[in-house]
């Protein structure tokens, strides 16, 4: 069993080779996203599967984690930006999704466009478009930058963006996938509950009550686990969401058992 001492050194580990990955999110590594390629890492992966970030990278990590150098596994990429050709484009939303920084504005039927700034070039948008209409170009602020500090300076930016986008995004989603999960918790418990009010009198009515407590207790349970999850990454902001779910489905579960 892992010691408290030691979840927080491997903790920090990964927050280390995630500050040396670039923040594009593009899954070219195998993992979904830079974070999760992060741990992924520090519990063995090899280190050399990040395209985007090009050898220095792989120097930087094998700096870090004190392993051997090694050449990438696929060719390294230059930054690049995602370009939609907007009078081709149909507004099917697909790339919106896809999008893992938010990066695109656009809504269902209305033509979609790329904020340049915050593409990472990750290309996940482009395999969703149903009428091929995403580009990939070199990115205007790399192709302008005339030496390496400039080069630096926005691969650095490129990465904080990115990497505050990505955590924002993740977190939203979680967010709606936790209360959607409740929102189905509480329509089941009101149904049973009002079924059980209607009822004839007799056995049913109570084992309808019964039910409703005991799916309450199952959304509570979803909750905790979900909370000790966020409490072992360690991030405030979805812990405390966390939490909220917590205090509602307990507030779900004792409604159901003043009704039994």
């Amino acid at each position: 069993m892992a010691t408290p001492t030691a979840d927080a050194s491997r903790a920090e580990l990964i927050e280390s080779v995630d500050a040396l990955l670039p923040q594009t999110q593009c899954g070219k590594c195998g993992q979904p996203g830079c974070r999760p390629y992060a741990e992924a890492i520090v519990d063995g992966e090899a280190i050399n599967h990040c395209p985007p970030g090009g050898e220095a990278t792989v120097a930087r990590l094998a700096e870090l984690t004190g392993r051997e150098p090694v050449p990438l596994a696929e060719p390294a990429q230059s930054p690049l930006v995602a370009w939609i050709r907007e009078d081709e484009c149909i507004g099917c939303t697909k790339c919106i999704q896809a999008c893992p920084v938010d990066a695109i504005l656009g809504a269902a039927k209305r033509m979609h466009t790329v904020i340049a700034d915050e593409c990472t070039g990750c290309e996940l948008c482009v395999a969703p478009c149903p009428v091929d209409c995403i580009d990939l170009l070199p990115h205007p602020a790399w192709e302008a930058a005339e030496s390496d500090a400039a080069r630096d300076a926005y691969l650095a930016r490129r990465a904080a963006l990115g990497r505050r986008r990505h955590r924002a995004r993740e977190q939203r989603l979680a967010r709606q996938a936790r209360e959607k999960r409740l929102e189905r918790q509480k329509r089941l418990i009101q149904q049973r509950q009002r079924s059980a009010d209607t009822a004839a009198a007799g056995p049913t009515p109570q084992r309808q009550r019964q039910m409703a407590v005991k799916a309450a207790e199952q959304a509570l349970r979803r909750a905790r686990q979900q909370l000790a999850h966020a409490e072992r990454q360690g991030d405030a902001t979805t812990r405390e969401a966390a939490q909220q779910q917590v205090d509602a489905a307990q507030r779900l579960l004792d409604d159901a058992r003043r009704a039994l």
